[in-house]
């Protein structure tokens, strides 16, 4: 899902006095964006966007409305673009539904030549999902990332929040036939 089709002025803007900051938010969630807020000086508030994010994504079944981020850009006062551009660069970040479970493989050098593409191949052909897809069964989502900060154990994987090295696709299979 891409921002870059859609007019800058179609998004409500953070300063429009129709909107409520924070609207979708519990009271929870609000709480705990605030507690990230407090760890910055006032005047940089905006730097909060990051917990903000994974917060509310979190909260929201693993992935970002738009609605969610202009909430997430209201509730920091900042421009709704800015917090589409962490969204959309951050690979934590999903901008569409995602499976039970993500299932991240990274495809840096490192990982590339020691095996990362034969590890998204092998889950391509086993399991019917590509990059970017979630199995019929919504019991993972299958994601190319970039760089997983693994390049000694090469590939790495990450699935949920748990990162897995020097993976065959026989040791991944064991992984994924592990997710519920």
């Amino acid at each position: 899902m891409g921002f870059r089709d859609t007019p800058a002025g179609a998004a409500p803007s953070p300063a429009d006095p129709q909107r409520d900051k924070g609207q979708l938010f519990t009271p929870e969630i609000r709480a705990a964006i605030d507690r990230a807020i407090a760890q910055y000086p006032p005047e940089w508030r905006q730097s909060a966007v990051m917990p903000a994010l994974t917060l509310v994504q979190e909260h929201n079944g693993g992935w970002l409305s738009r609605e969610l981020m202009d909430d997430v850009a209201a509730y920091l006062d900042m421009p709704a673009i800015a917090v589409y551009e962490v969204a959309s660069f951050y690979s934590m970040y999903d901008l569409e539904p995602v499976g039970r479970h993500k299932v991240c493989v990274c495809n840096s050098v490192s990982c590339m030549l020691n095996g990362s593409e034969d590890l998204i191949g092998h889950v391509t052909d086993k399991y019917g999902v590509r990059p970017g897809e979630t199995t019929p069964d919504g019991r993972f989502t299958l994601k190319e990332v970039e760089c997983l900060g693994a390049c000694r154990h090469a590939p790495a994987v990450l699935v949920g929040k748990t990162y897995h090295e020097c993976l065959t696709p026989q040791a991944l299979d064991r992984l994924i036939e592990d997710l519920e």
